[in-house]
């Protein structure tokens, strides 16, 4: 069995576990309006949803207008806690090394806005590595829209059908199947209770990053 020759991720709840930073994020605007910290098992499962979704989850009794008026301080608060509490999932850099030394090329697409996702990844240490990255405004759609995935591809010089994506939400396997790219969900990352991962028509289902380092475990290119 072989590595896939090209590897899309998700950023965060895929390669990254960046529910720390948003739990900053979240309390520091739960502090200055007088409320409680949220504990991160409360946030986790919100965090792939976006920050409206956090936002939603943290200030439930707050009009859908008003919280949508607090996304700027959102984003601001959460750069300032960009990369200080969260890390690459366990197992995440060892199966890059195993990519790498495969041949394998990977890249980036997320919906995290792209001046954040640039700031992120050298603190990571993935400047020279990754190939390509595509935020959620770098082009005019995002994730479940599949252009991203498509744009992703190109930029790296293949048709999508040769990659393969990897995501922990929904809208990553939607935005993958439109593509045509095979995909791989990530139980590893933040899933709501009523969330199906078997579902949401994924190629495969893998419960640890560790699984990616086996080449039999991924799927196949159509």
């Amino acid at each position: 069995m072989l590595f896939p020759k090209v590897v899309l991720f998700d950023l965060d709840g895929t390669l990254l576990d960046s529910a720390p930073d948003m739990l900053a994020t979240i309390n520091g605007m739960r502090a200055a309006r007088g409320h409680q910290a949220m504990t991160l098992a409360e946030l986790r499962p919100h965090v792939s949803k976006g920050a409206r979704a956090m936002a939603a989850a943290a200030f439930p009794e707050v009009d859908a207008d008003e919280r949508e008026s607090w996304i700027p301080e959102f984003l601001s608060r959460y750069e300032q806690e960009l990369g200080l509490h969260g890390a690459p999932f366990d197992g995440i850099e060892a199966v890059l090394g195993t990519l790498e030394s495969a041949g394998t090329v990977w890249g980036i697409v997320t919906n995290k806005p792209e001046y954040l996702a640039q700031r992120l990844i050298p603190m990571l240490g993935w400047q020279e590595r990754c190939a390509v990255l595509i935020g959620g405004d770098t082009l005019a759609t995002r994730k479940p829209d599949p252009l991203p995935l498509v744009v992703a591809a190109e930029r790296i010089g293949v048709p999508a059908e040769s990659c393969i994506y990897v995501g922990d939400d929904e809208r990553d396997i939607i935005a993958a199947r439109a593509a045509g790219m095979p995909s791989v969900v990530a139980l590893w990352g933040y899933r709501l209770d009523g969330d199906d991962p078997a579902g949401w028509g994924g190629d495969v289902l893998l419960r640890d990053p560790h699984s990616l380092a086996d080449p039999s475990s991924w799927p196949a290119i159509r």
